[in-house]
């Protein structure tokens, strides 16, 4: 079969395939991976109509550099994020979280994500992929899902089913809040930890450190260390567990995290907070808050119920 595509011109500095994620896989040693930001993921499907968990291009910083080769195509990007599109006779400063035509020879160029990490690329219809477990998902770190589970390359081909329509669409919502507190709830270890210590921690300003990544946020800020010793046996971890090492300085373990992990966990961010903690540029300060499990399971709901109605507020134009 004959399928649209584009040529990569330039691939970004870690631009890879992503879904919602791999499930019940974590018992066979296969992470969580999927979207950084599922806000954003959601928005850039519904903007071309695609069902919301299709798979999308994740890019960090600087994005890919795309030719359309053959056919024609409806994308969107979604995020915080300049960009351009460059056809035979002039170049369009692209608007975020919006939808767009193009025809064959017209270049996609996403040039960077302003005050923030990840952005999403996707086209009306989907790309054409191969996945693992149920997903379709790219954990580089261990080679599994789309694109041999490897980051995309200069000069490959991006395969997608279908022809767009002309019919654009935009999202003009607010999509993070300015809020440099990221809530949490007790860890499972938060009792290795002296009070005084505790109190500490939820004083302290924290510093996103630049070597943070997909696997975990490392943060900086007063050490912290644990009452007896900083390792335990190791046993399973989840997303958005805050591990205390050996230097003190947490770890907060994001989508790529490993399986299982031997340090005490003070304290685990809640799921609605993670994309506003993975959007922090290199730099920003925050603190973390202390609220109930329930507490948390409300917020999520509740944020969810939200979202969902504004998108399906979105407006053609």
């Amino acid at each position: 079969m004959q399928y649209n595509f584009f040529e990569v011109m330039r691939p970004g500095i870690y631009s890879t395939f992503q879904d919602i994620g791999f499930k019940n896989t974590q018992h066979l040693g296969v992470t969580t991976s999927g979207v950084m930001d599922p806000f954003l993921f959601f928005i850039a499907n519904s903007l071309v109509g695609n069902d919301l968990n299709l798979p999308m291009i994740e890019f960090a910083f600087q994005g890919p550099k795309l030719k359309l080769i053959k056919g024609k195509a409806k994308f969107s990007i979604a995020g915080n994020v300049e960009f351009i599109i460059i056809k035979k006779n002039n170049i369009i400063n692209g608007i975020s979280n919006r939808s767009y035509y193009l025809s064959e020879g017209d270049i996609i160029d996403i040039i960077r994500t302003i005050d923030s990490n990840y952005g999403y690329l996707t086209v009306e219809g989907g790309f054409v992929l191969e996945g693992n477990f149920n997903s379709f998902s790219t954990l580089t770190y261990s080679s599994i899902g789309p694109n041999q589970g490897k980051k995309i390359i200069k000069k490959q081909s991006i395969n997608f089913f279908k022809n767009g329509s002309r019919i654009n669409k935009e999202f003009k919502y607010g999509l993070t809040k300015k809020m440099n507190k990221i809530r949490v709830i007790q860890g499972p270890q938060m009792n290795f930890f002296m009070l005084k210590t505790i109190n500490k921690f939820f004083k302290n300003q924290y510093i996103i450190n630049k070597s943070s990544n997909r696997i975990g946020i490392r943060i900086n800020g007063s050490q912290i260390f644990a009452l007896n010793s900083h390792n335990i046996d190791s046993e399973p971890v989840v997303k958005g567990s805050i591990q205390i090492p050996g230097s003190g300085d947490p770890i907060v373990l994001m989508n790529d995290h490993p399986t299982i992990g031997g340090y005490p966990k003070i304290a685990t961010v809640i799921l609605n907070d993670l994309p506003l903690l993975a959007q922090f540029p290199i730099g920003t300060n925050f603190q973390f808050g202390l609220i109930s499990l329930k507490d948390a399971e409300n917020i999520f709901k509740e944020s969810w119920v939200k979202f969902k109605k504004k998108l399906l507020e979105i407006k053609t134009i």
